[in-house]
């Protein structure tokens, strides 16, 4: 079965508690551009991220979710000298913090900085039609784009509420050169 992948660009998600801190008392999040992902969408606001070695500005996704999550690569966690351990999104405990910088304060977080484990959206129908179930490993190849190569180690996540779409980070997309519209194949 063919999957859409696309690239997750270094972001932020922030909880209510931070988006104030970082933002003002009563502020919200501006949606600039929806996402593939209903409900998801790439936010107006940026905030800058400190690492012991260097700081980078990214954006922020929203909505705000019960905790702060800082996701990147594992060239931006070089840059900013943090050891992000490769995680599903959520799943923060153990991980290292850093600090955010807004137009409004700032904002420490004690853990949240991950590399996203590379993953595969789908609703109960996608999974039954691929064959898969949640939290099932597989293998995705990547062919026609100069570099083909085969993901292994990719997370299925399942729910209604998800579009269908496997999500790499900048590294990984970069080995691949997937640019533009492209498509994997599932390999059980």
């Amino acid at each position: 079965m063919k999957v859409l992948v696309e690239t997750s660009a270094h972001h932020i998600h922030v909880s209510d508690e931070a988006l104030e801190a970082l933002f003002g008392k009563g502020a919200t999040l501006t949606n600039k551009k929806d996402l593939s992902q209903p409900g998801q969408f790439v936010c107006m606001e940026k905030v800058t991220v400190v690492g012991p070695r260097g700081e980078m500005t990214m954006s922020i996704l929203g909505p705000t979710r019960k905790d702060t999550q800082v996701e990147i690569s594992l060239t931006d966690a070089r840059k900013l000298g943090i050891s992000a351990p490769v995680r599903e999104s959520g799943c923060i405990e153990g991980t290292p913090g850093c600090k955010l910088i807004g137009p409004a304060g700032e904002y420490e977080i004690s853990q949240g900085v991950i590399a996203a484990k590379r993953h595969i959206h789908f609703t109960p129908k996608n999974a039954e039609d691929a064959n898969v179930k949640d939290k099932q490993i597989v293998s995705v190849k990547i062919e026609g784009t100069g570099r083909s190569l085969v993901f292994d180690d990719v997370v299925v996540r399942v729910s209604e509420s998800y579009a269908p779409a496997m999500h790499i980070d900048t590294d990984e997309s970069n080995a691949a050169m997937a640019s533009g519209e492209v498509y994997g194949e599932i390999i059980l």
